[in-house]
C-alpha cells in the first residue's frame, strides 16, 4: 500500500511542552492545531487508510518553504533549483515528530511502526 497526502501552508514543527504555574505539562496550541490539520488532511486525502498493527511503514516528507522576498532574483532562483536548501526552523526533526505524532491511531497503531 502507497499513500500520499498534501498540508498545505508553512511547515510546523512539533513545539515542545509548556508548563502552568501548577507545574502540568501542556501542548502548544500551535501545535495540537497543526496536528489537527495533519489528520483532517490524511483523512481526506487517503480515504482513512490504516496500516495493521506489525506493518513495517515507510514514510516520507517533503517540507516546502516559502522563499524569502528579500532575497536577490539569483539567490531566488537557486533556491527554486535546490541549489540553495533552507536551513532554517522547522528542522527535519520536528517536522517528522509532529507529522508522526500527527498520524499515531489514526494511520497506524503507533510510530514504532516506522522503519524508514
Amino acid at each position: 500500500m502507497k499513500y500520499s497526502f498534501t498540508v498545505y501552508g508553512k511547515p510546523v514543527g512539533k513545539g515542545r511542552p509548556r508548563y502552568t504555574m501548577n507545574h502540568r505539562p501542556y501542548t502548544p496550541k500551535e501545535t495540537v492545531e497543526y496536528e489537527k490539520q495533519i489528520t483532517r488532511c490524511f483523512q481526506q486525502q487517503c480515504s482513512r487508510a490504516f496500516f495493521p498493527e506489525g506493518t513495517a511503514i515507510d514514510m516520507r516528507i517533503t517540507a516546502y518553504y516559502p522563499i524569502p522576498s528579500s532575497y536577490s532574483k539569483k539567490k531566488k532562483q537557486a533556491m527554486r533549483d535546490r541549489l540553495i536548501r533552507p536551513l532554517t526552523k522547522p528542522d527535519a526533526d520536528n517536522i517528522y515528530k509532529i507529522v508522526a505524532d500527527a498520524l499515531n491511531k489514526v494511520a497506524y497503531h503507533d510510530d514504532s511502526q516506522i522503519a524508514d
